[in-house]
């Protein structure tokens, strides 16, 4: 495939984040977009609005015609989350055409371009954020493919005049190995997707094979601990145990994290973070590292992520007032939530934390279920809702209940629909409230918004 040639791209659920942010660079470069999802979201408006054809009908009737054969200038791309019977890729498949998966096209556009590469099963979305945002402020420049809505620039996408360019290298279906970076970066290695892996080491495995395509004289940057050690990466830390890079003096002023940066050969004393949580120091710890190695000076780190907002979903606050205290989060994997709840906590350490949960797939639920109840026993209250299966069938037993049948919180809690939260949120008015998941939980943001008092 040449990049060059391509005029016409149709998309195969062009509503998730990652595809969408393809679909909106081929609309940047005037190709004509369009794309098929399976319902409307806010993204999708999102994406209609700015030019691009979306439909929700699995028709191949609405398939404008200029993709009625394959050529050169025809460009289809699919995401392995869509069903195999989906009449639409069917199409497409018995048709003659190429299809490509998103990791597949994000290689052919950083082939050739110094790519930096964030991996890890939590934390690249929001450590590829903060790179991507450190390049942009010191005038580097990067262009940028994010897994999530960057508050700083409202959209997972990133266009610039420079050669570099920031991926969010996605482990699932071992796409990253696409990617052969000059910069990657490894955040987590927790065993997660255990159905396309099957066990935690070929999960490892893969990241293995990720960090061996590292381009000669490129850099590893490696959270300290994890099993791809060598004498050419270096690792970070915040645990105060020996790294070659390591956050330090960590501390909250007024509701502000700042910390201290020491490496082999700088130091920056008291960083001020934009954006709150010990895990995204950490996360902050791997991007610092990976800005000086391209040349930004410190002063310009510290400026840059000072003015860092985040990332849509993570750790945003949707009302911060002195009454009331409302955070959504992506987290959905125990160590996510761990995280994220003893961030919370340590914030806010005199209120009364209410969680609401959604489970992500059935898989990860039966895995996972004891480091769930273990996260979400951080919590004074609990209300949990069903699991989101997004591609997956049911699978016999398993069930939210799973979770609350490990919990040592017994009684604060619920298991109810959405309409369920909401009420019992609108009886209650929680003074911190906590919203966690990757389903469809968003659905409910402003709902519990407008429960808590605070319609606009």
């Amino acid at each position: 495939m040449e990049l060059q040639k391509i005029q016409h791209v149709y998309l195969i659920g062009i509503g998730g984040i990652g595809m969408s942010g393809l679909a909106r660079y081929f609309h940047h470069l005037g190709c004509i977009v369009c794309g098929y999802d399976k319902t409307p979201t806010p993204l999708t408006d999102a994406l209609q609005a700015e030019g691009i054809s979306v439909i929700f009908s699995d028709t191949p009737d609405f398939i404008p015609t200029a993709f009625s054969k394959p050529g050169d200038n025809v460009l289809v791309i699919y995401t392995p989350a869509v069903p195999k019977n989906l009449r639409i890729l069917n199409y497409f498949q018995d048709n003659g055409f190429e299809l490509y998966k998103r990791s597949q096209v994000l290689g052919i556009i950083s082939k050739g371009k110094f790519t930096v590469a964030v991996a890890g099963t939590h934390g690249k979305t929001t450590t590829s954020s903060m790179i991507a945002h450190i390049l942009k402020q010191s005038g580097k420049d990067c262009s940028a493919f994010l897994g999530g809505l960057t508050v700083n620039y409202k959209s997972n996408v990133l266009y610039g005049k420079s050669d570099i360019v920031v991926v969010e290298a996605d482990e699932y279906d071992r796409s990253f190995l696409t990617l052969f970076p000059d910069v990657a970066i490894v955040t987590s290695m927790d065993a997660d997707h255990l159905d396309i892996y099957g066990d935690h080491e070929h999960l490892n495995e893969s990241f293995r094979m990720f960090a061996s395509q590292v381009k000669e004289n490129g850099r590893l940057i490696v959270k300290k601990g994890l099993p791809l050690a060598s004498p050419l990466s270096t690792s970070y830390s915040i645990k105060g145990e020996h790294a070659d890079a390591v956050a330090e003096n960590i501390k909250i002023v007024r509701g502000d994290f700042y910390f201290d940066f020491l490496s082999r050969d700088t130091v920056i004393g008291n960083i001020k973070m934009g954006i709150p949580g010990t895990h995204n120091v950490e996360n902050a710890t791997a991007a610092v590292q990976a800005a000086l190695y391209m040349g930004v000076s410190p002063a310009q780190v510290k400026a840059a992520l000072a003015s860092f907002k985040g990332v849509k979903r993570r750790f945003e606050y949707v009302i911060k007032t002195g009454q009331h205290i409302f955070i959504d989060d992506y987290a959905h994997h125990p160590e996510e939530l761990k995280a994220c709840l003893s961030s919370v906590k340590k914030l806010y350490p005199h209120r009364k934390l209410t969680t609401v949960f959604q489970p992500h797939l059935y898989t990860r639920t039966r895995d996972f279920a004891d480091g769930f109840a273990e996260a979400l026993d951080l919590s004074d209250e609990l209300l949990m809702l069903d699991i989101y299966p997004a591609r997956e069938l049911p699978i016999d037993g398993v069930n939210s209940e799973m979770i609350l049948d490990r919990m040592k919180l017994k009684n604060k809690r619920m298991c109810g629909s959405m309409q369920d939260v909401i009420d019992r949120v609108h009886k209650e008015k929680p003074e911190l409230l906590l919203t966690v998941g990757a389903g469809d939980i968003d659905q409910i943001i402003e709902p519990l918004k407008s429960a808590l008092g605070y319609v606009e």
